[in-house]
């Protein structure tokens, strides 16, 4: 045995002799690390046959999943798998709670029961055989007293659903996710007492031209919703002018029914919209024209977007309006070095954001008044920045999406802090957390803007998660972990 796959090896067992006691997050998250690098670097250096690298890296992706998912109740406060039918590339919570059968719009999470429902926007990707719609999902989630039991097999869906939330030290089984995922509607992770039916289930399709790309609502009027497709056109539907269900055979010759405008000054693929938080005529648009457009509903032409900036060198992946700010604006892309053009356009903004990969994976921050010179870079990805959203709660926190099947999670706040040399190899300090549960690149996330700190996120293998970092990941610095724990 190589020193590599005994490294890989030390560091599983550690994970699996520590399952049974509480253990620091920041040990889950060294170990994983660790094992992934060793696992890793052997298979590299001895696999080159391209067939056989395949196989390596889904024996790799498995193997990461394993080391997730047994330090899983010590990092989260809550997680829910669900497999959809098909593949959705976007998703977003609405600003809601289901309470008495009634939406209020940021109530309270009822006390009489032990769950409260909220919607999520959620996309199809089909194999255009099959029509395409944008849905809307609602998620059936626990409130913080809800009774947890171990195991749970529901005899009327002839489905198994596992507890696994609010740091339960159950260590779950999952037999059916590694790949190849076999579609199960009734297969979810995450189940809870006092509900007996599936967490995920859709409320409303709604015929979309090809699959949905990206789906955002307006902030100020949830109804009104933004979808970008595969060509340059990005479409704006009112919800309600829709059936819940749409008749079979509806979208076979027009592939969207009724949207209320469609936008069409993009050359090329859109690859995103964002509506503006504070103004709700304004929204933008990236693609890979490399353009970004800021379009105002209130302007009659279809055609001419409000500004329209040549913002990368390479195809622009996302775009996000701080909530925090009413002129910061972020985008990501896909060009290699950032330059005074390929930055982003953000209304007169002095402090902005932008990725910059897929060289240097990194996320940076510019003073808009300075953009030869940046701010500060956040390095930890291993591939392609493909999402950026700052958290509607906290104005220093701000979340990235990769190729490498992570979500990131960041706290300017922490920017310079010290760090020991153990520490600075597990990443910056200002890297909060890493969602590690996706076995796939992921498509999507969306901060929860009712509950904080928890997330949705989507992948590309139908499995649509819903997570919360546990709270003393957050709540507590990283000093007032033992030095002794730290080292390993």
């Amino acid at each position: 045995m190589d020193i590599g796959t005994t490294s890989f090896f030390l560091a599983y067992f550690f994970l699996v002799s520590f399952s049974l006691s509480p253990i620091p997050s920041a040990v889950c998250l060294r170990l994983f690390s660790q094992a992934h690098h060793s696992f890793g670097s052997r298979d590299a250096y001895f696999l080159s046959d391209e067939k056989e690298q395949d196989i390596a890296d889904e024996k790799l992706i498995n193997e990461e999943y394993k080391v997730w998912k047994k330090n899983s109740p010590f990092l989260y406060d809550l997680v829910l798998t669900h497999a959809l039918e098909w593949p959705s590339l976007t998703c977003q919570w609405f600003p809601d709670v289901e309470r008495q059968h009634q939406l209020l719009v940021f109530t309270q999470r009822p006390a009489d029961k032990d769950y409260y429902i909220q919607r999520l926007l959620l996309g199809t990707h089909t194999n255009d055989e099959e029509p395409n719609y944008l849905q809307i999902a609602i998620i059936i989630l626990p409130n913080d007293n809800t009774d947890v039991d171990a195991r749970k097999y529901d005899e009327a869906t002839n489905g198994m659903s596992i507890e696994f939330y609010l740091n339960s030290t159950f260590v779950h089984n999952l037999y059916q996710l590694f790949f190849p995922l076999t579609y199960n509607p009734h297969l979810e992770i995450g189940s809870y007492g006092g509900y007996n039916g599936a967490r995920v289930k859709v409320t409303q399709k709604i015929p979309h031209d090809g699959e949905v790309n990206r789906a955002r609502y307006m902030p100020q009027n949830p109804n009104l919703i933004a979808t970008k497709t595969r060509h340059g056109d990005v479409f704006v539907f009112d919800r309600t002018k829709h059936e819940s269900i749409p008749k079979d055979g509806a979208n076979k010759e027009q592939r969207v029914l009724d949207p209320l405008r469609v936008y069409t000054g993009h050359t090329a693929s859109v690859e995103d919209v964002a509506w503006h938080g504070l103004h709700d005529t304004l929204f933008a648009s990236v693609g890979d024209d490399m353009r970004l457009m800021i379009w105002d509903t209130r302007i009659a032409s279809n055609e001419k977007p409000m500004q329209n900036v040549h913002a990368h060198t390479a195809e622009v992946n996302c775009v996000a309006f701080n909530p925090s700010s009413e002129f910061v604006l972020a985008t990501g892309s896909g060009d290699k070095a950032p330059h005074d053009e390929n930055v982003m356009y953000s209304f007169n903004s002095l402090v902005t954001l932008s990725a910059t990969p897929p060289q240097s994976q990194t996320v940076a921050l510019w003073d808009m008044r300075h953009l030869k010179l940046k701010l500060h870079s956040m390095e930890a990805h291993r591939e392609e920045i493909l999402q950026l959203a700052w958290s509607p709660h906290h104005e220093t926190i701000l979340a990235s999406a990769s190729g490498d099947r992570r979500i990131n999670v960041w706290d300017l706040s922490r920017i310079g802090e010290e760090q020991t040399p153990d520490d600075a190899e597990d990443g910056p300090p200002e890297l909060l957390f890493v969602h590690g549960g996706h076995t796939n690149k992921i498509s999507d996330f969306s901060w929860n803007p009712v509950e904080p700190w928890v997330f949705a996120s989507t992948a590309e293998d139908n499995i649509v998660q819903v997570w919360q970092m546990a709270s003393t990941i957050y709540a507590i610095d990283d000093a007032d972990v033992p030095p002794t724990e730290l080292e390993d």
